[in-house]
């Protein structure tokens, strides 16, 4: 998965189209990311008298798909490669400009 944590994304497809965020958690075994303030959902959460615990409703942020996001630069969504630097360590570039991410 070409996402990692930390990076800075923009939703290309699905109800929240448009919007950018960074990436809170990647789950790379389910191809999903979690994106700060994309794909809020609406989460009952039970009463536990015994936990002295009150039932309430709470919005959460929900795992999106890794092909409906893009990385974004400067506001435009581009694609990541890797190139090989001459010491052998591999790193990741944007398509669009060619940049180190």
């Amino acid at each position: 998965m070409k996402i990692k944590t930390g990076d800075e994304v923009i939703v290309l497809a699905g109800k929240d189209k448009g919007a950018t965020g960074k990436v809170v958690k990647a789950l790379p075994k389910e191809d999903r990311v979690v994106v700060e303030g994309v794909n809020l959902v609406k989460k009952h959460r039970k009463a536990n008298p015994a936990g002295g615990q009150q039932g309430e409703v709470v919005t959460k942020e929900a795992p999106i798909h890794v092909s409906n996001i893009a990385l974004a630069e400067d506001g435009k969504p581009s694609r990541v490669g890797y190139r090989f630097e001459d010491d052998g360590t591999k790193v990741r570039v944007s398509r669009r400009t060619g940049k180190d991410i």
